[in-house]
């Protein structure tokens, strides 16, 4: 028998530099069992659970010897499992993963926090970046030897001239006043006996650099500082040595005499220190290409600076997780060289091929080219709210001066990008294809699902969602990767459960929720953007009033909810509760205690349905719908976006319902039902006529009547049909905008219209996805004329929301989906439903349990001109791992529940079946 495998501690597959004393652990069961009977777990400091029977693979919390700071452990695995043949055999242990604690309490650092001693400080967006230096030296070279690093900025470490660790842009992004992660690193083969050096380039980033569409500065302070302590394991008996920041160390000039995530990174070789640590008085010439005598190096300044919020990882560390060579490189007549690498990503390039000695070559990212062939940026301008009709400019331009030194080579890994295209200038020689080089930079987030079927369309549109979601999954789930690069609320609301489905997104999200937590206010308000400086700013900034949107706050209750389903784990629901409750607070008060004015000028006194009406405040509403009004945020200050709101007002309290069920909070969930029912039927009263079609006529209204359980049963098939209405007289075309296009394709096949869905799915004239594809996307728009048929772009050409109807895909194409009440892939439904001339498609998803894959081919004869035929044969193949069980449902058979193992149906073609409770996972 084969072992477990993809053991993980607190859903990492890297436990390195945890705070968690203690950790979960999980595993996936040996393939080819049909279910896990009893476990046991040993670890190398003495912890062993015996054999302890159970089912559980997950979750399961350490229990050995207490653990504290620096504590480290391998653990490993065996389980019993029942075979095909019915009897119990124990596997082979697991292959062992080590588990590491980093610095729990502030007492353990004797480390300082450090900067340079800035005598003026640049304007935001060109500001230096700084070298922080210290040498020490080592009677021998250490046993063990670990750093803990991080920093009020973005940092790089080096020791000895060699780069520490392959993760970027650390500490990473997070809600700093609350939460700052220290990263761990084993150092010990980089230190040597004799003379040693450690290095750290620190600039900008998150912490003060301009950020956002608002291109805010200054953040979370106005210095820099970086805090880093080196704790050695000598030869048996030498005790333990440790080296921290503190005012023994120097401060220097760097090469980067400017980094801005936003504005971009600008590099002048011929400063460079070529990695030396200075001593003081040392004015470097030794190191440097002639031409450049920078300042000498002075003391560094110890700054203040919060241990309390030092923490270690949730998430995967940010990498460059793959490198793209250019498909075309074109010299413009400006002698410009435009570089197209084929695909849309969030990173930087790599180039190898600099100008002369003292040449400088600027380098202009972007997603387009205009009508002369260079790179465009204008699409990217933000808005200057506080200047109406003007704009800010785009950023995303390096620049790096060569200093001729041999092997020169510029990686500008203090900034980011989001870019196709990048407009080489200033460079006499000719590029080749090996000289510059595109880096993808992202969250080293694990995939776990794919999708392929037999229409070449649907799978590029299905790749487009796939890069769109990997350029906006650095660090936290950003909007765009350009333009804003902000943790919108609303957008993961809308897409994790297609990205869980793909992704293991778990630690991911955990980590964001953390900071949206954090950065809650305290009358409840859920802040659009996280990770944010707090409540205390985003309450008092110019566009505060934005925040508390439906939509957009209730992410805080959809999001967990979402993690809960993919992995079975409530703890996340736990961790969230509180906050939950608050934003259900503000939502409850508000509905019961305003009233919009419009309706208060109808009737002085309200109708008793009114205090569950949400219909106050500042909503974003359906957002960006096709030939809709430009939005104008300060109107909607005023506007009754009732009927959006209420619709979210009740679908969160009915999932809060069944979250209060799943924590054990039984009186709490009967409370809860009750006011989502009271809500849903005020939320009828006011938005439904006699016949029960919905007042306020738009695709995305009766969308959510339907998908939010806002109607009775009696009224679905009017909603329904007057939302086909809607779709004929749009000329079968999609109107949904940002929140309802999500669920706008499940909804028409889970009530009787699975044909339309496809008709939608396979429109390719705009508004619609083949038109993306159609018009060469590479990644998601964030409008559905994002370029135009003129070939003009229009705002982001990468933005993942719309990308969520890929799950249609998976869950109603290929026909895979979790079973209601099912949460961590226990039990499945398999259910292909085919359309659009379909003949093939394949889906898999690893989920807690093991992989399941499913697949089917329709014979020849299944597809005429007028459709599916009735004597056509569709054949079914699925492998379900082990602890789960499927439910089989395909055309004019009887419903077949199976276990582990590898299954084969057929059946004949023709008929379909509307199952409305399957349309979405949070449903």
């Amino acid at each position: 028998m084969s072992a477990p495998t993809r053991l993980r501690a607190e859903h990492l597959s890297e436990a390195m530099g945890l705070a968690v004393r203690e950790p979960r652990l999980s595993w996936t069961p040996p393939a080819g069992t049909t279910g896990q009977t009893a476990y046991r777990i040993t670890a190398s400091n003495g912890w062993d659970t015996g054999r302890i029977a159970s089912a559980e693979s997950s979750g399961i919390a350490y229990s050995g010897p207490a653990l504290d700071s620096r504590s480290r452990f391998e653990w490993r695995v065996r389980t019993w499992d029942v075979t095909a043949g019915g009897t119990e055999t124990a596997s082979d242990w697991s292959q062992p993963m080590p588990v590491e604690l980093g610095l729990l309490h502030p007492s353990d650092w004797t480390a300082q926090w450090i900067g340079p001693g800035e005598e003026a400080v640049n304007e935001p967006g060109e500001r230096p970046g700084y070298a922080l230096t210290r040498t020490f030296t080592l009677p021998a070279a250490p046993e063990r030897a670990r750093t803990y690093a991080t920093a009020h900025g973005i940092y790089e470490l080096f020791i000895n001239g060699q780069r520490v660790g392959d993760q970027q842009l650390t500490p990473g992004s997070t809600s700093y006043n609350t939460t700052l992660q220290v990263q761990a690193y084993d150092v010990t083969a980089l230190l040597a006996a004799g003379l040693n050096s450690l290095r750290a380039v620190l600039t900008d980033g998150w912490y003060r650099g301009t950020f956002g569409y608002t291109r805010d500065a200054d953040m979370y302070g106005t210095h820099t500082a970086f805090l880093a302590q080196l704790e050695l394991e000598l030869e048996s008996g030498a005790g333990r040595l440790v080296i921290g920041t503190d005012a023994s160390w120097l401060a220097s000039a760097t090469e980067v005499t400017s980094a801005d995530l936003m504005a971009g990174q600008h590099v002048d070789f011929r400063a460079a220190d070529g990695g030396e640590s200075p001593r003081a008085g040392d004015r470097g010439k030794g190191a440097r290409a002639p031409g450049l005598l920078p300042a000498p190096p002075r003391a560094a300044v110890v700054r203040s600076g919060s241990f309390d919020a030092l923490t270690g990882p949730l998430a995967p560390p940010t990498r460059v997780t793959a490198e793209l060579a250019p498909v075309s490189i074109t010299r413009l007549p400006s002698g410009h060289q435009v570089v197209d690498f084929g695909q849309n990503i969030h990173g930087w390039i790599r180039l190898a091929a600099l100008g002369a000695p003292g040449e400088t070559v600027t380098l202009e990212y972007g997603e387009v080219l205009g009508p002369d062939g260079e790179v465009t940026r204008d699409h990217l301008r933000p808005h200057d709210f506080r200047a109406p009709g003007a704009f800010r400019d785009a950023g995303q331009v390096d620049t790096v001066t060569a200093s001729g030194a041999a092997g020169e080579v510029f990686e500008p890994r203090h900034t980011t990008h989001g870019f196709q295209f990048v407009s080489v200038q200033g460079l006499t020689a000719d590029l080749h294809q090996g000289d510059i080089t595109a880096c993808l930079v992202r969250t080293d987030l694990e995939r776990i699902g794919s999708f392929h079927c037999s229409d070449g369309r649907l799978n590029k549109l299905h790749e487009i969602v796939e890069w769109s979601f990997l350029g906006n999954s650095c660090e936290v789930p950003t909007d765009c990767p350009q333009r804003e690069k902000a943790g919108w609320t609303g957008d993961w609301q809308l897409f994790v459960p297609t990205a869980a489905y793909l992704y293991d997104v778990t630690g991911f999200t955990r980590k964001w929720l953390r900071d949206v937590r954090a950065d809650q206010w305290g009358n409840g308000v859920i802040a659009n953007i996280s990770p944010s400086p707090g409540p205390a700013v985003t309450s008092a900034e110019f566009m505060g009033f934005t925040n508390g949107s439906s939509g957009w706050g209730d992410a805080i209750v959809m999001v967990p909810w979402e993690i809960y389903l993919a992995t079975g784990d409530a703890s996340i629901l736990a961790e969230n509760w509180a906050a939950m409750n608050r934003w259900l607070g503000f939502v409850r008060t508000t509905a019961a205690t305003q009233r919009h004015t419009r309706r208060s000028a109808q009737a002085p006194v309200p109708a008793a349905h009114e205090k569950f009406l949400w219909d106050t405040g500042f909503h974003f509403g359906e957002w960006m719908e096709p030939d809709g009004p430009e939005p104008d945020l300060f109107a909607a200050r005023t506007a009754d976006n009732g009927i959006v709101a209420t619709a979210y007002y009740r679908h969160t309290t009915d999932l809060m319902a069944r979250i209060a069920g799943v924590l054990g909070l039984a009186e709490e969930a009967a409370h809860l039902a009750e006011l989502s029912d009271d809500i849903r039927d005020a939320w009828a009263t006011e938005y439904l006529d006699a016949s029960g079609r919905v007042t306020v006529a738009s695709q995305a209204n009766c969308v959510r009547a339907l998908a939010f359980g806002l109607v009775s049963p009696e009224h679905r098939p009017t909603v329904t049909a007057q939302l086909v209405e809607l779709i004929r007289e749009a000329g079968t075309h999609l109107g949904t905008g940002f929140l309802a296009t999500p669920y706008l394709l499940p909804v028409l096949a889970g009530n009787g219209h699975l044909g339309l869905a496809y008709e939608l799915l396979m429109q390719d004239s705009e508004p619609s996805w083949l038109a993306m594809v159609d018009r060469g996307a590479t990644t998601v728009w964030e409008l559905w004329n994002g370029i135009d048929a003129a070939g003009t772009a229009h705002q982001s050409l990468n933005h993942y929301s719309k990308g969520a109807v890929v799950s249609f895909l998976h869950r109603y194409t290929a026909g895979l989906r979790q079973a209601p009440g099912s949460a961590g892939w226990n039990r499945v439904v398999i259910e292909p439903r085919p359309g659009a001339g379909i003949t093939s498609a394949a889906t898999s998803h690893h989920g807690p349990h093991g992989q399941i894959t499913v697949a089917w081919t329709l014979s020849k004869s299944a597809w005429a001109p007028g459709g599916m035929t009735d004597d056509g044969v569709l054949t079914l193949t699925a492998d379900i791992p082990s602890g789960t069980t499927a439910e089989v449902l395909l055309p004019g058979e009887p419903a077949a529940v199976v276990g582990p193992g590898h299954h084969t149906f057929a059946a004949a073609t023709g008929g379909d079946t509307a199952h409305p409770e399957l349309m979405r996972s949070t449903l």
